[in-house]
């Protein structure tokens, strides 16, 4: 993670999850992360298609000139890009990734900006991570953020971080849970969910997963 905000809420993430997959909705505190809320966000997962803004910080709204809550996250996408993006969120939503993409914010006048934006997974209700906590961090502060709204974003860089090393459904495949004939027996993996080849920029380090770079650990830098 190349921005402070990414690396500070990360930090705090990783804090109040502990030993767990992801930290409880209700155990992020405002007033622990009052320095970043003006650059985070979060969102509700409704179905795979659908991941509506909860709550967006000002410093958020004010790059796109408008209020983002209600307003579905992979909506600012089409095409390649928005499959990209889904991809992610499913990873973070099903199997407890964090995620971490680089993009070109672009406003009306070709002028661009480049940020990082994180997803970090959230528990609420269910057997999956239904809020996601995330940041949108630009690496600079043109003087037209917040006058000129951005209008494209296209990607620049994808990243999957395995915060506990592996993927939960890989972790799976992995316990023994009795034993048949003398062998241990084990879960088969479920089917890998995405599709979709898209290619990794050469910066990326760690080994490649399907069109991802998996980052191995939880360390964030």
């Amino acid at each position: 993670m190349k921005s402070v905000v990414a690396r500070s809420l990360y930090d705090y993430w990783t804090k109040l999850r502990g030993q767990r997959p992801a930290p409880e909705r209700n155990e992020v505190d405002p007033a622990a992360i009052r320095g970043l809320l003006g650059d985070t966000f979060i969102l509700e997962a409704l179905d795979r298609h659908t991941y509506s803004f909860r709550l967006a910080g000002t410093r958020l709204c004010a790059a796109y000139g408008r209020e983002l809550k209600g307003r579905n996250m992979l909506d600012f996408w089409s095409g390649k890009d928005r499959e990209s993006i889904a991809c992610l969120l499913a990873a973070v939503v099903e199997d407890g990734a964090a995620a971490v993409f680089g993009l070109s914010a672009t406003n009306e006048r070709g002028q661009i900006m480049p940020v990082e934006v994180m997803f970090l997974p959230l528990h609420h209700e269910g057997p999956n991570h239904t809020r996601i906590l995330g940041c949108f961090a630009p690496m600079d502060q043109p003087y037209w953020l917040g006058l000129y709204p951005v209008v494209r974003q296209p990607l620049q860089s994808l990243r999957l971080i395995w915060p506990d090393e592996k993927p939960a459904f890989l972790l799976n495949t992995e316990k023994v849970d009795g034993t048949h004939g003398g062998s241990p027996v084990r879960h088969d993996p479920p089917p890998l969910r995405f599709d979709r080849r898209r290619p990794v920029p050469p910066q990326a380090s760690g080994r490649v997963f399907r069109h991802f770079r998996v980052i191995e650990g939880g360390r964030s830098d």
